[in-house]
């Protein structure tokens, strides 16, 4: 295997490389967030996702507008092999609680980057009965803050009714909502997904598991004027 500069000095991904990492949601979190991990090296992706890209996902997703109506598991998966050779297995189906075992059987670790609370508990529950480590990512409803929690720390609401709003708790679980296709969520859709990457890398290397908080009011750009 060849080593990149950056990795003898930085760091050896390769015993990671082969071990297969279980995206679920490929929406501005989980396509970026693929992306992120093939990119750095890991090349055994599965995706689960059940749907086709749209004209308004392009503000926040890694797709062209010559995908739309594409299946964006399927989409991923030529993209990233085109790209770096990342061989991705597209699961474009709807995860339920009947086959989210099946659908995750075989993987190192889970993602879960679902937009709803039904997805998010079925992913969670099957990854609970095989024993799999689960991280959770998600972005508030407002826009301006992220996370990222493993299954022994995160919770989740009962699923919304037509009338009830999820809240936010910072603490325990953030739910998304439709904020990920909000083009000035882009930023911090990267970001999470950036964090995100960085926490399954390392535990993969080393069995830690990190969770972690992004929020827009807390980040500090410093700029000089020319």
């Amino acid at each position: 295997m060849t080593f990149f500069l950056h990795e003898s000095r930085y760091r050896d991904l390769s015993p990671a490389a082969e071990r297969l990492v279980t995206v679920c949601g490929a929406g501005a979190l989980g396509a970026n967030l693929a992306e992120s991990l093939a990119r750095m090296g890991l090349h055994r992706l599965r995706v689960v996702d059940r749907d086709r890209i749209e004209a308004h996902n392009l503000s926040t997703q890694p797709w062209t507008q010559q995908d739309v109506g594409i299946p964006k598991a399927r989409t991923l998966a030529t993209a990233l092999y085109r790209a770096v050779a990342a061989r991705v297995e597209p699961q474009h189906v709807e995860l339920t609680p009947a086959n989210a075992v099946s659908l995750l059987q075989g993987s190192a670790v889970v993602v879960d980057a679902f937009d709803n609370l039904p997805s998010r508990h079925a992913v969670g529950a099957a990854s609970a009965s095989l024993g799999l480590p689960c991280l959770h990512i998600a972005l508030a409803t407002s826009g301006d803050y992220g996370c990222g929690l493993w299954d022994e720390h995160y919770k989740t609401e009962n699923p919304r009714t037509e009338n009830q709003e999820p809240r936010t708790d910072q603490h325990n679980a953030v739910v998304v909502l439709d904020a990920c296709d909000y083009p000035l969520t882009r930023p911090l859709a990267l970001l999470v997904a950036a964090a995100a990457a960085e926490v399954l890398v390392s535990h993969m290397l080393d069995g830690s598991r990190r969770n972690f908080e992004l929020t827009l009011r807390d980040l500090r750009l410093t700029t000089t004027r020319l």
